[in-house]
């Protein structure tokens, strides 16, 4: 890290973020040479079965650090107008943006004299938008890593200061990936507010012709599809690994799946989803090309268990030449 000319004033920066990607980049603030003025997150959300209010992963590194948290419901319209009072009395020079979880509106954006930048999670102009780290992995991207971009109206459209990369492992699922790219996110982070402080950061337009989207999960997304090529469903598997997972259904039942491998390439002689071999080693399913090894798998209402301990109550459903 370049060392703070003492000369040089502080930045009064407002951070705003809400889950756990955000906090390593929150973290770093919180030991760098600015002052953080305030925390801005999403309201509590009651969880459990106790309906319990749930404080966002900022909210309570913010708390302990006795930064000021901000919770608006909305930033827009006229819900957010107290917010946007309450941001032009802070008056921040900065405001620093990870996974926030709302569209910041245009008078924010233009509020804080040095802008607002965003820490996002992939290297844009590939795959703007709400899900990248699931959807690089789900279309086998050999490389990741972090944008820090200054933020304008547009879906993740604004120019990039810096860019970090990162391989992407072989057995890697969305949960690793997650973890090791909001650590370089804060990384790339410090670097980019150093470049500010000198005045040395140069932001580079984004080319449009390049951009790919990553569109917001759904659930369905998660279901496998066994006309699809092995390949692609085993790459699915790790990418929608913590959420919203992966699964089929056998008869009404739904199975989850938490491990698997391909083991067949090429044209398989039979029909997309038919059980080609069930033992110890693993559920063998025929896809368009190729055939996919469950080794991992989650019965409805049960435990994650091997392939072995699910084939022990469910054989006949599982039997080759079965179609599921």
């Amino acid at each position: 890290m370049t060392k703070l000319d003492k000369t040089m004033p502080k930045l009064r920066t407002v951070f705003m973020g809400t889950p756990d990607f955000a906090v390593p980049s929150l973290e770093a603030l919180l030991r760098g040479p600015d002052e953080l003025v305030a925390v801005v997150t999403q309201p509590d959300r009651a969880a459990g079965r106790g309906k319990k209010p749930r404080l966002s992963p900022v909210k309570t590194v913010a708390v302990e650090a006795g930064v000021p948290v901000l919770q608006p419901e909305r930033l827009r319209g006229e819900v957010g107008t107290g917010f946007r009072a309450e941001l032009k009395r802070i008056a921040p020079d900065l405001i620093v943006v990870a996974a926030f979880g709302q569209i910041l509106p245009k008078e924010v954006l233009n509020l804080p004299p040095r802008g607002c930048i965003n820490v996002h999670a992939s290297l844009l102009p590939r795959w703007r938008g709400a899900s990248p780290i699931q959807w690089a992995l789900a279309a086998g991207d050999e490389t990741s890593g972090v944008s820090i971009m200054t933020m304008d109206e547009g879906l993740d459209t604004g120019p990039v200061i810096l860019r970090r990369s990162t391989p992407v492992r072989k057995d890697e699922t969305a949960g690793t990936l997650h973890d090791r790219l909001s650590h370089l996110g804060a990384e790339a982070l410090v670097e980019a507010l150093d470049m500010i402080r000198q005045g040395k950061a140069k932001a580079e337009m984004q080319d449009d012709e390049e951009a790919t989207y990553a569109p917001m999960l759904s659930r369905e997304d998660g279901r496998l599809d066994f006309k699809r090529e092995a390949n692609e469903l085993e790459r699915r598997v790790r990418a929608f690994q913590p959420w919203p997972g992966s699964f089929f259904r056998v008869g009404d039942k739904l199975v989850k799946v938490h491990r698997a491998t391909v083991v067949r390439s090429g044209r398989v002689d039979a029909e997309p989803g038919t059980v080609l071999a069930a033992g110890s080693q693993g559920i063998d399913i025929a896809c368009s090309s190729g055939a996919l090894r469950l080794i991992e798998v989650q019965p409805e209402g049960k435990r994650r268990m091997d392939a072995a301990a699910y084939l022990a109550g469910h054989a006949s459903d599982i039997a080759p030449g079965n179609v599921i």
